[in-house]
């Protein structure tokens, strides 16, 4: 899966991301792979994906396409994902169901978004949610968040707590693996 991460600190945010995609047992590292960026740029925001290596190319496609989506604020990436659910399954054959209990169709997205507004993690009900200093998404997430709560304190910039995050999840997690990349925002106040 992967090991993505978005950070505050001062005026600066920052998100970054493994580069490691897998197939089941199978590995494809970023000498292999033409395009092993899981971070996406629309606008003035970023949004880092986890799970389906599928919602890769299916967001480059949406974010390409559309003109009216908004990831300014909690209640705007609300909006906007739920905006794309209906096309997510009409036009790319998204498969809602997750538990036969759960209370909405999942959108199977979890995601973390970074501009100068904040960063927002985004998951499969459609939660937002709005993060003071850093968060972790994905299957080294543990492993991130662990470092970067160590590090927040004794680091001084937001680049460097995430990239302790992004290796924290290469050591530890069999799904991540450097190298990582790495985007930086100015905070608006």
């Amino acid at each position: 899966m992967t090991t993505l991460v978005a950070v505050r600190k001062h005026d600066e945010i920052v998100i970054a991301a493994d580069s490691l995609t897998t197939f089941g047992d199978l590995k494809l590292a970023a000498d292999f792979d033409t395009s092993p960026e899981k971070i996406v740029r629309y606008r003035d925001s970023y949004l880092g994906l986890c799970g389906s290596a599928a919602h890769q190319l299916v967001f480059e496609s949406l974010l390409r396409s559309r003109g009216d989506l908004d990831f300014g604020g909690r209640i705007e990436i609300f909006e906007t994902i739920s905006r794309l659910h209906p096309v997510l399954k009409d036009r790319h054959f998204l498969n809602p169901k997750e538990e036969e209990d759960d209370p909405y169709e999942s959108t199977q997205i979890t995601a973390l978004v970074a501009n100068a507004h904040g960063i927002f993690g985004v998951y499969s009900m459609r939660e937002v949610f709005e993060f003071t200093r850093f968060w972790a998404a994905g299957t080294g997430r543990d492993f991130a968040l662990g470092a970067m709560n160590a590090l927040y304190d004794r680091l001084g910039t937001a680049e460097a707590i995430a990239r302790a995050g992004v290796e924290a999840g290469a050591a530890f997690d069999r799904n991540t693996s450097l190298p990582m990349t790495l985007h930086a925002i100015g905070v608006r106040r």
